[in-house]
């Protein structure tokens, strides 16, 4: 490691995943060396509208690429890798993962044809990288993928641990036990600054071990009289294979349907992650020609989105699959906020369809958090004894929480730094303050558009889909400027044309009275002509309606 120069910073700050939930993003700077510590997406919030997900800005990484050493990644879930196709588009630096974790990365980046001029860089849990100045290490942690890491920073100021995503599992389904020596060891060398994971930081106790569902869905297996539907996240491998040991346990075979979970269970298997029995899976075209108490499904769906596998079928849309009276539906997640009312109208669905549903996430105990409850939280503060602490990953409140939690076992509240997105904490001689800010926020994705829609076009949408659009086409004499033709006035989505034509006969009035005056004013000037016609038919619209549709004038010459 180089040696401490004096007139050096260390800077850490989020470009994403504080302040939220989703598309983590942090950053350790030291001199000309930046470390980034992953890189995900996030779904887009209902106003929105048509935004596909959405990415963290990383203009100030593109603005220093020449700095930027690396990407390490922590684990293969999307709010953590979901942006790296974008992100290595414009800084095409190695991505460090564990063997799951570079296996679920590939596939993103062939469908995005960036496969061969990326480097990836295997990692274990004994790996240590030099990274510029720093040195990374890292050790065991548990969650709902396995693969799972924390990262200690080796910086010439001091260490800077990042958990990644954890819990403590006392009885793991993989048996990859959390690493607790290794983290204990980090914490007595000395931690100069902690950034934890504060998802479950408002929830008391411990979050329960995941091998606690394989005994209720077991259970659930064993008395369904028909077909068994399982609905997870794909990427939760550890609940995919109980699914796979409560269908082997009880006799049935197993089909896998929905693209996110066909993907994740072929590469986890290819890579010894997922150990399925031979000859236990089928294809979706057989279900229906086995015994109903002889089947299983395991599916995408579990948060009610529109286009999954299990909302298909609560909707008798899916081609392969039917839900059939008395088969057995279970929900094994819990709703992301913001999902709820999908999840509730897929469970409708399916309670009208007449099968026996199952679904509330953890109060059903075919759900466990891959989080660690404020007990763990404590525990992790307490084994690295840091400096300072910055919680990360959460929302705001749930960062005020943890905060509260770090006070609670010893850390001073001065030490405590809650950020913003952007916001740097810098370091210098041991000493934390509060730094500038670099630009940070974030950037939409629709369709194949990377950040070309922004607050305006989201405006404008708004807008649109309120009060609808009117379309006025008005066509002038080049010669003498008199109206030729129209104005025409074409209305979507603002009222129903044939109810409403005493209202679009005199906007068509108050149009070219405003035009006429404004000729006789000689004001010809299209900018001009365009504004007066959209204010003078915009007050009388709002007069009549109370509505305020968007207004389009469109002035040819001929």
């Amino acid at each position: 490691m180089s040696k401490k120069n004096n007139s050096d910073k260390l800077l850490i700050f989020a470009l994403g995943g504080v302040g939220e939930i989703g598309k983590n993003m942090y950053a350790v700077q030291y001199g000309n060396d930046i470390v980034v510590i992953d890189a995900g997406l996030k779904f887009p919030e209902e106003d929105m509208l048509g935004i596909d997900i959405v990415i963290p800005d990383i203009s100030y990484l593109t603005e220093n690429r020449d700095k930027v050493r690396g990407i390490l990644i922590t684990h293969g879930h999307e709010d953590h890798i979901g942006g790296l196709p974008y992100v290595l588009r414009h800084l095409n630096v190695p991505v460090y993962g564990t063997r799951l974790t570079l296996g679920l990365i590939e596939s993103k980046l062939r469908e995005a044809n960036l496969l061969g001029e990326t480097k990836r860089i295997l990692i274990t849990a004994d790996s240590e990288v030099q990274l510029g100045c720093m040195r990374a290490s890292f050790f065991k942690t548990n969650h709902s993928i396995p693969d799972s890491v924390g990262v200690c920073l080796d910086t010439p100021e001091g260490a800077v641990v990042h958990t990644g995503d954890f819990k403590f599992d006392h009885t793991p389904v993989n048996e990859q036990y959390a690493d607790l020596h290794r983290m204990a060891e980090i914490g007595k060398k000395g931690v100069l600054a902690l950034l934890s994971d504060s998802t479950n930081a408002e929830r008391p106790g411990f979050t329960p071990s995941e091998s606690s569902v394989g005994v209720e869905l077991e259970n659930i297996f064993s008395k369904a009289q028909q077909r068994v539907v399982v609905a997870t996240f794909a990427s939760n491998i550890h609940r995919v294979q109980q699914v796979i040991d409560a269908a082997y346990a009880t006799n049935r075979k197993l089909t896998v349907v929905g693209r996110s979970m066909v993907n994740v269970v072929s590469i986890a298997s290819e890579l010894g992650y997922l150990h399925i029995p031979d000859g236990m899976l089928i294809e979706p075209e057989e279900v229906n020609k086995m015994s109903a108490d002889r089947v299983a499904i395991l599916s995408t769906g579990s948060q009610g989105e529109p286009m999954s596998a299990l909302t298909r079928m609560a909707r008798s849309t899916h081609r392969k699959v039917d839900i059939l009276p008395g088969d057995t539906v279970v929900i094994a997640a819990t709703p992301i906020p913001g999902n709820e009312k999908y999840v509730g109208r897929t469970v409708d669905e399916l309670f009208r369809l007449g099968a026996n549903v199952i679904y509330g996430g953890s109060m059903s105990g075919v759900h466990v958090s891959g989080h660690g409850s404020q007990e763990e939280l404590k525990l992790m503060i307490n084994l690295m004894k840091p400096k300072y602490f910055i919680p990360v990953h959460g929302e705001y409140r749930m960062l005020r929480h943890h905060a509260k939690l770090a006070e609670s076992v010893g850390i001073e509240p001065e030490n405590i730094f809650i950020t913003d997105i952007g916001e740097t904490i810098e370091i210098q001689n041991g000493v934390a303050r509060r730094g500038s800010k670099v630009p940070s926020g974030y950037v939409l994705i629709d369709g194949l558009g990377v950040g070309d829609v922004g607050n305006i076009v989201l405006r404008d949408r708004k807008l649109l889909s309120q009060d609808g659009i009117l379309v006025v086409v008005v066509t002038l004499s080049k010669q003498d400027g008199t109206i030729m033709s129209g104005p025409d006035i074409i209305s979507r989505g603002f009222v129903y044309v044939r109810e409403s034509e005493g209202l679009l006969d005199e906007a068509n009035r108050i149009v070219t009275s405003t035009l006429h005056r404004l000729m006789n004013e000689n004001v010809n000037e299209w900018a001009s002509l365009k504004t007066h016609v959209k204010d003078a038919l915009g007050r009388f619209l709002y007069e009549q309606t109370r509505r305020r549709p968007m207004i389009l004038p469109i002035i040819m010459e001929v």
